[in-house]
């Protein structure tokens, strides 16, 4: 069972969400959860392709790049 919960646990549990939120909204509850839970994969998905697609390009530019500068003396 999911986090170690027994059948049990899970029946009192359920038993509680229905006495507090009712029969009526239940229905409701999970659909608003599923949309949920599917909007955030979708997002993430979207995050993972772009990161993909940033490293599959190359850069666009053809100049060097900058070499770091050493320390600044005082009398510049």
């Amino acid at each position: 069972m999911p986090f170690g919960l027994g059948t049990s646990e899970l029946i009192i549990i359920l038993l509680i969400v229905l006495l507090v939120f009712g029969a009526k909204r239940l229905p409701d509850i999970g659909s608003s959860l599923g949309k949920g839970i599917r909007e955030f994969r979708r997002s993430f998905r979207e995050i993972e392709h772009t990161i993909e697609s940033d490293q599959e390009t190359p850069p666009t530019t053809l100049e060097r790049p900058r070499e770091p500068e050493g320390p600044k003396k005082l009398s510049e």
